[in-house]
């Protein structure tokens, strides 16, 4: 039974590896991940480096004939790698739910978007069916959908791409998980749109007292709604720390070329940004040391022989790297 101060995510370990091509496929490779009540955690990284992979293991939603999972995952006490068909259909909506990057595609075409909020209400909860529609008309309410009577009828391709973000953000609520995954929610919308969406993302999160789980491709976007930032690549988590400590004071390689990479106040207009060299490794043949070895400019051979372990840079900092000395010298 877990307790009040126990995390609510507790990843230890985790592996998948995909079997259904020529080779086996390592998308994740040995990841550990902690996310404390009501915390929001944002995993960042270029595509490939397995942050959807590792949300999606927390839902358990890859293909069981073409995938291997190792490790545990732990969410509410609950062994989410052990749980049964029965187990894992209650888990899935009642204690961790999903906000899908394209909900075009996530919604059913065919049902109008109040009947599937609907629909999952009434699967974990014996409500009739008057009750369920009035909390659905609740939820719209609450995530600010105008003429929420009106849109309940709607389907799916009747809404604007950021109402139906919204009517994927009710639905994903719907049941009051405990965990909200997030897998890049703003990728398809306009600049604007985004920002309504990471704020709702955020009030809710602070309303409702969620752990969300929050992968993107932008580095602002984690700033603003998470309380800590992971730094994946190849398979790994190579540094972890607080959102400010992290983006002000990166000790990983990977993570500086990352923030270097991307357009901020401090660049002059008209300058060009800087590029990470080389390409991410093949995760059908990943190499026996640092998988950033070959495109990072601090690598020795060291780097190349073995697997770094996380170094602590501070009680809530750690980063996967054999030169923190480094590229703290660096940074200096």
């Amino acid at each position: 039974m877990a307790s009040a101060s126990d995390p609510l995510v507790a990843v230890r370990d985790l592996h998948v590896t995909f079997t259904g091509g020529a080779r086996p496929v390592r998308a994740v490779n040995g990841v550990d991940l902690t996310v404390a009540r009501g915390d929001t955690v944002a995993l960042i990284g270029e595509s490939g480096s397995g942050k959807s992979v590792t949300l999606r293991s927390l839902l358990r939603l890859h293909p069981r004939r073409s995938t291997r999972i190792g490790g545990q995952v732990t969410v509410g006490g609950l062994d989410v790698l052990g749980l049964g068909p029965r187990a894992l259909a209650d888990y899935r909506g009642k204690v961790a739910s999903m906000i899908f990057q394209e909900p075009l595609l996530a919604l059913d075409p065919v049902y109008s978007v109040g009947q599937q909020i609907v629909e999952s209400i009434r699967r974990h909860e014996p409500v009739a069916a008057a009750e369920a529609r009035r909390r659905a008309l609740q939820l719209f309410e609450r995530v600010r959908i105008p003429s929420p009577e009106r849109r309940l009828d709607a389907y799916p391709h009747e809404l604007s791409g950021g109402m139906r973000q919204r009517a994927m953000i009710a639905l994903a609520l719907a049941c009051r998980p405990q965990l909200l995954l997030a897998d890049e929610p703003t990728t398809a919308l306009d600049a604007t749109v985004q920002i309504q969406i990471l704020l709702l993302l955020r009030e809710l999160q602070r309303e409702m007292g969620l752990s969300i789980v929050f992968v993107t491709h932008d580095i602002g976007a984690a700033v603003e709604v998470a309380d800590r930032i992971a730094v994946m690549y190849a398979g790994r988590i190579v540094e972890e720390g607080p959102a400010r400590t992290l983006i002000r004071t990166p000790r990983h390689p990977y993570t500086m070329a990352l923030l270097r990479s991307r357009a901020h106040g401090a660049l002059a207009r008209g300058a060009r940004l800087q590029t990470i060299a080389g390409s991410p490794p093949d995760l059908a043949a990943l190499p026996p040391g640092c998988a950033f070895a070959e495109r990072c400019a601090f690598a020795q051979d060291a780097c190349r022989g073995q697997q770094p372990a996380a170094v602590v840079l501070a009680a809530d900092h750690q980063a996967r790297c054999l030169r923190t000395d480094a590229t703290a010298a660096a940074a200096a």
